[in-house]
């Protein structure tokens, strides 16, 4: 991989673009810079792509498809294999990339880079996943066949959170289903999207299969109005999640749009209070609370409160703040200055609304990165607090009568990406299981994280569109379903 030559506060290389098999400089409105939001140490600087160079990398996808689809799904699945087993040798260089340049901790960063290799690993079932279904005789000497084809052209338009995980969420799937795709990562850490195309390319794809831009809002505009692309994946807030799938509709692209969250843990008067505080904590702080899947807001119901109130804010008290590449780093810094000031705001604003603060994690870690420590806010149900996304360190604290009264509260939520509860009751897991209105649940589990060979699946306005990311939903929505009626003269 091309280094940084280490000078501070001297940029010595531009990321390239990476289309039709090979790397070229960008063309568009100027460069910004990649720091590591732990010290500002400057990595480099990533191109604001222009819609020319989108068109360019729709263009090379569009014209490897053909051949790329008429590829056998079994060689297909062995580029999938050769990619798996690049990234595994990769594995600790890619989870340093992560850490350098998102800022969680190392441990969270390989935790990432294993789920994204997982799916790889299912996407090398392609040959089964993709087949059809057929019976005979649907009428008196008429049989009838469906089979899956690609569709032609994908775009992934990814978040800076899970900057290796998410593209892998996409690409895998679409190209061993026999598709051709276009990446637009995040440019706040592009590194390791950066990395992983540079094994892509070792493992011999035809040109145009694979194509990496880099860019802002213009290339993602153009990407969902090009008229070569056929589909988009996305992964970010919910208001843009709306736009992406509202204008790639309007284009007639299909497209799945996973959108932000507000997550809720309830812990139940009976549950194990140190399972449940490791979770909630685990949930609400690892990776700076930057992911879609943490529980920003915990429901201690009845009697569960006062002992978990104080058992959160001792033991989130004693989570480690710090550079994400020091392996005892538990928290890590949030992505950049902006996000930074944005969250100590909601800090600031929860206290206003009358909020209780149960730990104050303003003031934690170096004053050289984006720090802010653990943060504990008691507060109402109906405070901006306890509704809005923050996608920071920052988790509510909520009182409920009981699970009646904690299950209202959670599902006048508008979003539902995911929930969970702690108890040892199972009619308390099941009543849960049963009216919670999220699509993916934890039961004693701090993040409902699904294995790639099961669906993504947000509810409400965490998503928009009808098949989820990766499992079957992925084989789903990178292929179109064609039925074929055969008779044949009888011999």
């Amino acid at each position: 991989m091309a280094q940084v030559e280490e000078k501070p506060g001297v940029a010595t290389r531009t990321l390239k673009n990476y289309i039709g098999g090979r790397w070229v400089e960008a063309e568009g409105s100027g460069v910004i810079d990649v720091t590591n939001p732990a010290n500002g140490e400057l990595l480099g600087q990533v191109p604001m792509s222009g819609p020319s160079q989108v068109d360019e990398a729709a263009r090379a996808a569009r014209e490897a498809f053909p051949a790329w689809r008429a590829t056998p799904p079994v060689e297909r699945a062995r580029a999938c294999f050769e990619l798996k087993y690049l990234l595994e040798e990769a594995k600790d260089e890619l989870a340093t990339l992560v850490t350098r340049d998102n800022g969680k901790a190392i441990k969270d960063a390989s935790g990432e880079v294993r789920r994204g290799i997982e799916c790889v690993e299912v996407a090398t079932g392609i040959p089964s996943l993709m087949q059809g279904s057929n019976l005979e005789d649907v009428s008196r000497g008429i049989d009838s066949d469906m089979i899956r084809q690609p569709i032609g052209v994908f775009a992934g338009i990814t978040p800076f959170n899970f900057p290796f995980m998410v593209p892998m969420w996409f690409l895998p799937f679409a190209i061993a289903c026999g598709n051709t795709f276009v990446l637009k990562p995040s440019e706040q850490d592009p590194l390791a999207s950066e990395r992983t195309f540079e094994l892509l390319d070792g493992i011999g794809l035809p040109a145009g299969v694979v194509n990496l831009v880099h860019g802002g809002k213009d290339s993602v505009n153009a990407l969902l109005e090009h008229p070569g692309v056929d589909g988009v994946s996305f992964v970010g807030s919910t208001p843009v999640a709306h736009y992406i799938y509202e204008t790639s509709a309007k284009h007639g692209k299909r497209v799945q749009a996973l959108g932000g969250a507000k997550n809720h843990v309830i812990v139940m008067p009976d549950a194990e209070l140190k399972a449940a505080v490791d979770g909630v904590l685990s949930s609400a702080f690892h990776a700076a609370g930057q992911r879609c899947l943490a529980n920003s807001v915990c429901i201690a119901v009845g009697d569960a409160y006062e002992p978990l109130k104080q058992a959160l804010s001792e033991k989130g008290g004693e989570m480690v703040v710090g550079d994400g590449i020091d392996p005892a780093t538990e928290v890590g810094p949030v992505i950049s200055g902006a996000s930074q000031e944005r969250i100590l705001g909601w800090i600031e604003k929860g206290v206003e609304e009358g909020g209780e603060l149960v730990l104050d994690g303003r003031g934690r870690g170096s004053e050289d990165g984006n720090f802010i420590g653990p943060t504990i806010i008691g507060a109402e149900p109906g405070s901006q607090l306890a509704q809005e996304e923050i996608f920071g360190p920052v988790l509510t604290l909520l009182r409920a009568r009981d699970l009646d009264h904690a299950l209202e509260i959670l599902n006048s939520s508008t979003k539902g990406n995911a929930a969970s509860i702690f108890t040892t009751s199972g009619g308390a897991m099941r009543k849960f299981r049963y009216e919670a209105q999220a699509g993916m649940l934890g039961v004693n589990i701090g993040v409902a994280a699904p294995m790639a060979y099961f669906p993504f699946t947000g509810w409400k306005d965490s998503f928009f569109g009808d098949l989820h990311a990766h499992g079957r939903d992925a084989i789903d929505f990178y292929t179109e379903k064609k039925v074929v009626i055969t008779r044949w003269p009888k011999t």
